[in-house]
């Protein structure tokens, strides 16, 4: 499905009379990073859920941002959690992650594990679902390619909503405040 309506780019967050429509674990979003002084614009396409990556690269030709691969894994015993971030073009190789973080039989976590640690369903998996995990269970991955650019793309804990920040704000400041690190990963991608 192609986005068929012409996406607006806003500054900030919607106009507080769009609030009141708008999920509360959306709005904590815009809080939050209101609160930290970070910029952010914002494109809602409400109609199309920015939920596969062919609807992300219109995105993010709008955004001039990527809105990465977020990929929420489990180990086998469901004891460890990775929140995944990479570009949308690569592909994920379970064994060339697993070599890197020394966890062996990575596997998707469920929608439950991810909706109680993160606050986001399965398709609106995003760094900004950290805030939610006060108890730091989740461990962040990045490949090393996100980090070249010097804007970056994510949804705000749902996926009818796209931002743009900068790359610094996002896996510096933020990623500071909620109180998490980043392991930075190389993945290969290809086919």
């Amino acid at each position: 499905m192609m986005i068929n309506r012409p996406m607006m780019i806003e500054q900030g967050r919607p106009s507080q009379t769009a609030l009141t429509e708008r999920p509360e674990k959306e709005i904590r979003c815009y809080d939050y990073l209101d609160a930290l002084n970070i910029k952010y614009e914002r494109t809602d396409h409400p109609n199309v859920p920015g939920n596969t990556m062919e609807i992300c690269k219109e995105i993010d030709a709008i955004l001039g941002a990527m809105v990465g691969k977020n990929l929420f894994l489990t180990n086998r015993q469901h004891s460890r959690f990775y929140l995944l971030i990479m570009p949308g073009d690569k592909v994920f190789k379970t064994k060339e992650l697993s070599a890197q973080i020394q966890s062996s039989r990575l596997s998707f976590g469920s929608a439950d594990e991810m909706e109680k640690l993160l606050d986001c369903n399965p398709g609106s998996a995003s760094l900004l679902g950290l805030m939610n995990d006060t108890e730091g269970k989740v461990q962040l991955l990045v490949d090393e390619d996100i980090l070249k650019s010097e804007f970056f793309g994510c949804h705000p804990c749902i996926n009818t909503t796209s931002l743009k920040m900068r790359t610094a704000d996002a896996f510096e400041t933020f990623l500071h405040a909620v109180q998490h690190s980043m392991q930075i990963v190389h993945l290969d991608g290809a086919a």
